[in-house]
C-alpha cells in the first residue's frame, strides 16, 4: 500500500511540472511587467510634452535666445593677474557661453540650456575644459588647482600667506564693485559686467580686468549695438573736354564726405597758343 501510494504522489508531481505549475499559475497575469510598461510609455510622453512647452514658451527673463551680450573676466593668482583665456577650443561645440579670447565672455543663448538664468558664470566654467571654479577651488587650464587654506607659493606678491576664492564682481567699468557671496558658479552673467575670479588672501585687493580687457568688451557691445553700415568708396574719375580756341578743360570729380551729399567739382582750363 504504501508503495503505491509513492507511485501516486510521483505521478502528480511529473504531472504538475508538464503543466508548468498547473491552470492557476498559468492564469496569472505579469503585472508588474505590464506596470514598468505603463510607466515608462508616461514617462516618455511627458517628456515630450515638457519639451514641446519649452520650444513654445521660451524663457522671457534676458539674456534670451538670440541675444548678444559681452562681459569680461581675469582671474588673479596669489597677487599676480595671469593671461587672458585663449579663445574656447570648443566654441563650435559650445558656442553659447564661451569667450573668443582678451578676456571677454561672449553670452549668445542658442538654446533655453544658456538663457535666462542659466547664463552664469558655472555655465561658462563647464563650457571650457580644463577650468575648474567652486566655493573652496580654482584651477585653470594647465595649471595646478588651489583649494581654500593652501599657502601661496614663493616668488608671488602674497607668498607665503593662505588663500581663498573670491569673486568680484562690477555691473560695468565705471560702477563700484563688489564680493559675490554665493557660489561662484551661481553668478549671474550680464552685459557690460566686469569679474576677477581670485585666489588670494582673504582682505586683499582684487583688481579690475585689465583696460585692454574692458577696451575689447566695449568694443564688442558698441559693434552689436551699432552695426556699422556697408560703405562704398567711389574712385575719382577725370574727363577731358576740348573746348574752341584749342584750350583744354579737366573737371575732377571728388566723391563727397560721409554724411554730406553730392560732390565737388573742380575744373582747370589749359591755353595752348594758337599756331
Amino acid at each position: 500500500m504504501a508503495r503505491t501510494d509513492k507511485t501516486d504522489t510521483g505521478k502528480w508531481v511529473a504531472r504538475a511540472a508538464a503543466t508548468g505549475g498547473g491552470r492557476t499559475y498559468r492564469g496569472q497575469r505579469p503585472m508588474k511587467w505590464y506596470a514598468s510598461l505603463v510607466f515608462i510609455c508616461l514617462l516618455g510622453v511627458a517628456l515630450i510634452a515638457y519639451s514641446r512647452y519649452e520650444r513654445q514658451h521660451p524663457t522671457s527673463t534676458p539674456p534670451t535666445i538670440g541675444t548678444q551680450w559681452f562681459a569680461s573676466i581675469a582671474f588673479d593668482v596669489c597677487g599676480t593677474v595671469q593671461p587672458n583665456l585663449p579663445q574656447n577650443p570648443n566654441a563650435a561645440k559650445n558656442p553659447g557661453i564661451a569667450t573668443p579670447g582678451l578676456g571677454v565672455i561672449s553670452i549668445a543663448p542658442l538654446t533655453e540650456k544658456d538663457a535666462g538664468d542659466n547664463a552664469t558664470l558655472g555655465r561658462f566654467v563647464d563650457s571650457y575644459p580644463g577650468l575648474v571654479l567652486t566655493p573652496n577651488a580654482l584651477r585653470l587650464p594647465g595649471k595646478s588647482t588651489h583649494h581654500n587654506g593652501d599657502t601661496c607659493a614663493s616668488g608671488t606678491p602674497d607668498a607665503g600667506k593662505a588663500g581663498t576664492v573670491q569673486v568680484r564682481v562690477w555691473p560695468n567699468f565705471t560702477a563700484a564693485g563688489s564680493l559675490y557671496s554665493g557660489d561662484p558658479g551661481s553668478l549671474k552673467l550680464a552685459n557690460s559686467q566686469l569679474i576677477t575670479v581670485a585666489f588670494v588672501p582673504s582682505g586683499s585687493s582684487i583688481p579690475k580686468p585689465s583696460a585692454t580687457t574692458i577696451a575689447a568688451m566695449q568694443q564688442a557691445i558698441s559693434s552689436t549695438q551699432n552695426p556699422s553700415s556697408a560703405t562704398t568708396t567711389t574712385v575719382p574719375s577725370a574727363s577731358t573736354t576740348t573746348v574752341p580756341s584749342g584750350s583744354t578743360t579737366t573737371s575732377t570729380s571728388t566723391p563727397a564726405a560721409s554724411g554730406s551729399t553730392g560732390s565737388t567739382t573742380t575744373s582747370s582750363t589749359s591755353s595752348t597758343p594758337s599756331k
